[in-house]
């Protein structure tokens, strides 16, 4: 080779180093490195795996202390795959502890999402040498069967646990409910009703939901079904959830249906609707104060944000403690795929009480963050009538607002439009707040700058409709690295939301439009876990 042909050969080799180079860097502007990721978005107080994909949680129960919480997770990758069973534990709600995975793939299919039970009794007769069995049922999902579009490729399958959950067996005669036919015929939730001494469980078939009963959870009766031209229909009914509720202050019982879909949720994808009546052991028939005011609004939901999905409730709650303990998944079919985390992917809410009330618009579920939160919190702003003028706007520089609670009341809602704002100083902006002219609660990712990744992530602004027409309102936000958690007129309203800002956020600001504003109160708490 002569000089000039080196010459050139060198100055080709450096343009392709420097083109690499560039190729790199722009790659480590768009996908932080690994611990940059884990510094930036691994969640501070949020159960989230260590990694790889999550969605549903599954199987929760309580038993001898710990919380167990299982859920769909593909171990090998950080995208939706083959679903196994992962599994965390905890003793308080708040710090998890990721385990083993519990349920894997067998020559059957996919483990799908499902449920679990204490069988105190042994009417499994699963139980051995006193040892009282744990017993979890979840849907087969056959990819071959699917693949050649047939209609039998989900069943329902059985495994238990003679070690609080730790290790599981799979029942030798699974499936136990074999597919009739239906599309989509998945997430069975079962639970033992003290009323009529028996099994029940519901499931999803596409558009309704089934009702089932046992007395030996491995022998199942179809009972009825419900939902057919009820509540929002613009998706895949899926992940189920049926129990009693004592309606608080009154006394009154009734049953309460938790049924997600995909799609159709109110701001756009997956969301989870309610239903509130009665049953009488078989059927479950809508209240007819509850079907008004369902007619009016289409569909009442657990959860008005982009992010909270397929949410269910614990088994075994003692009833010395007898709250309905609720988590859900905290992301949104539409762009859950390709958030911008690469380690692992997706994080679940965080655990709420849920109560019924009966007002002027019905029965309704309230909804507030769990009362174990408040043992990991310390306050560090307290501020008594904070007032701004018109078009003004009122600022607090908060180093722990990837942290943090912060409670709000205001007693005469005599603005138009209370905005809150987190910001950093990369030019990330989140806001958040209350529209008076639109009678509504908003939520606005659109100035957030990691935002791209998804046209459905940030294509329009989330809203709700307040409920309420007090004077008064007041708010609880849950604020971690990558979420806000907003609970509005004492859970009346929630939205959840997911973000991913290039710093965390380190100013809180408020501002008031077209009218003066008064805030009775404003409480910044930082969340340390003890």
């Amino acid at each position: 080779m002569n000089s000039m042909a080196k010459k050139i050969l060198q100055l080709v080799l450096l343009l392709i180093f420097l083109g690499c180079k560039n190729v790199s860097d722009n790659a480590a502007k768009d996908h932080p490195t690994s611990n940059q990721e884990e510094l930036l978005y691994r969640p501070n107080f949020h159960f989230t795996p260590q990694k790889n994909w999550m969605n549903d949680p599954n199987g929760m129960f309580y038993h001898e202390g710990l919380y167990h919480l299982f859920f769909q997770h593909y171990p090998d990758k950080n995208v939706w795959g083959p679903m196994h069973w992962g599994h965390a534990v905890s003793d308080d709600l708040i710090k998890w502890t990721e385990k083993p995975i519990a349920l894997y793939p067998d020559e059957k299919g996919y483990i799908f999402s499902g449920s679990a039970v204490v069988d105190s009794a042994n009417t499994s007769g699963f139980g051995e040498n006193g040892r009282i069995p744990i017993v979890a049922m979840f849907t087969y999902h056959d990819p071959k069967g699917e693949k050649e579009q047939t209609l039998y490729y989900q069943t329902q399958g059985l495994a238990y646990s003679l070690d609080n959950g730790n290790t599981w067996t799979k029942y030798s005669q699974n499936p136990v409910i074999a597919n009739p036919g239906l599309r989509d015929f998945r997430d069975p939730k079962m639970f033992w009703s003290t009323e009529y001494k028996k099994w029940l469980m519901v499931l999803s078939a596409y558009d309704k939901t089934l009702f089932f009963e046992s007395n030996n959870l491995k022998e199942w009766k179809f009972l009825s079904e419900f939902g057919k031209g009820v509540g929002a229909h613009g998706g895949i009914w899926e992940c189920p959830d049926f129990f009693p509720m004592t309606v608080k202050g009154i006394g009154e019982k009734k049953w309460v249906l938790l049924q997600s879909l995909n799609e159709g949720a109110p701001n756009g994808g997956s969301g989870t609707q309610y239903f509130v009546g009665d049953f009488d052991g078989k059927t479950f028939k809508l209240d007819s104060i509850f079907s008004n005011s369902l007619t009016k609004e289409e569909a009442l939901w657990i959860d008005y944000g982009r992010d909270n999905y397929a949410g269910v409730t614990w088994s075994n709650i003692p009833s010395s403690d007898g709250r309905k303990l609720f988590i859900g998944w905290m992301s949104n079919w539409d762009y859950a795929k390709v958030v911008p985390t690469q380690g692992w992917r997706s994080t679940m809410t965080i655990p709420r009480e849920l109560a019924l009330v009966k007002n002027e618009n019905g029965y309704q579920i309230l909804s507030k963050p769990i009362r174990e939160l408040a043992a990991q919190t310390k306050l560090r702003h307290s501020y008594d009538r904070i007032k701004i003028e018109k078009n003004q706007h009122w600022s607090l520089d908060v180093n722990t607002l990837a942290r943090a609670k912060i409670d709000f009341t205001i007693d005469k809602r005599e603005n138009k439009l209370l905005r809150f704002i987190l910001s950093n100083n990369e030019g990330d902006t989140l806001s958040f707040g209350y529209d008076d002219f639109k009678k509504a609660f908003f939520v606005d990712r659109k100035k957030l700058i990691n935002h791209n990744f998804s046209k459905k992530y940030a294509d329009k602004i989330t809203t709700a409709t307040r409920k309420s027409d007090k004077n008064t309102l007041s708010g609880t936000i849950i604020l971690d690295k990558t979420s806000i958690e907003s609970f509005y007129d004492a859970g009346e309203t929630v939205l959840t939301e997911i973000f991913f800002p290039m710093k965390p956020f380190e100013r809180l600001t408020i501002t008031s439009e077209e009218h003066d504003l008064v805030l009775s109160s404003l409480d910044v708490y930082e969340i340390v876990l003890k």
